[in-house]
């Protein structure tokens, strides 16, 4: 009797123990309900979030080209225009060193129209190769703005989808041919329902070509210089 009442443990539940296994239960069924679960347990909701992010990272690569490239075009631009400008640079200094020679009579100012022509001939190349530039880099512009509205939709739409969960409706997504369509209806609609002031038009041409327009500028100046410093 007194081995058996020495070996006997009596065993007094701890309240922390209950509480703890109480907390970890619930813990366990608030994640089971998390909308991440609730996504990874549906089998269309979860492809769905790979083709968001599939499509997310196809944007991303689409805008970081587009970034790269108008880099290149303003670049490619600004070589041009100084291009431009150390050729009229160079062909002063010719004919300012032509006019002073002292040779120089009548007849090379009646012949004062061929310097003339050949700058304002290559001015017109120049300020050609500039113009498409500058063509291609608002054009660049127009994409990338395109680009950026299309990702901000994406990424609107990826988290409305994990905070809903399976409660997310698939439909919206699935009416289209593809996942983009209703991000085209969605900038479809937004540019339907802009306002445009017809009036700002002008002035927002003349801001993007501002650049050529010097350049015609300063080459219609260059055609009378050349006469007055041939015949000067």
């Amino acid at each position: 009797m007194e081995s058996d009442q020495g070996n006997h443990v009596v065993v007094i539940p701890s309240p922390n123990k209950s509480l703890s296994s109480v907390d970890h239960q619930k813990s366990l069924s608030s994640v089971d309900h998390h909308p991440l679960a609730e996504i990874s347990s549906s089998p269309g909701h979860l492809l769905l979030l790979k083709l968001l992010h599939r499509e997310e990272e196809g944007h991303g690569r689409q805008t970081a080209k587009l970034e790269n490239h108008g880099t290149s075009l303003r670049r490619d631009a600004f070589s041009l225009s100084c291009l431009f400008l150390a050729f009229h640079f160079l062909s002063v200094i010719l004919l300012f060193s032509s006019s002073v020679d002292p040779l120089h009579g009548k007849h090379k100012c009646q012949m004062w129209w061929v310097p003339s022509s050949v700058s304002v001939v290559t001015s017109l190349v120049l300020v050609l190769c500039v113009q498409m530039r500058v063509i291609g880099y608002w054009r660049m512009e127009r994409a990338l703005g395109k680009e950026r509205t299309d990702g901000r939709a994406l990424v609107r739409r990826i988290l409305e989808l994990r905070m809903k969960g399976s409660s997310y409706d698939l439909w919206k997504d699935t009416a289209g041919p593809s996942t983009g369509s209703a991000i085209a209806g969605t900038v479809k609609r937004l540019k339907s329902s802009s306002v445009e002031v017809k009036w700002m038009a002008p002035f927002k041409w003349c801001s993007r070509n501002f650049v050529t327009i010097c350049l015609l500028c300063f080459s219609g100046l260059m055609f009378p210089v050349c006469k007055f410093i041939v015949c000067s």
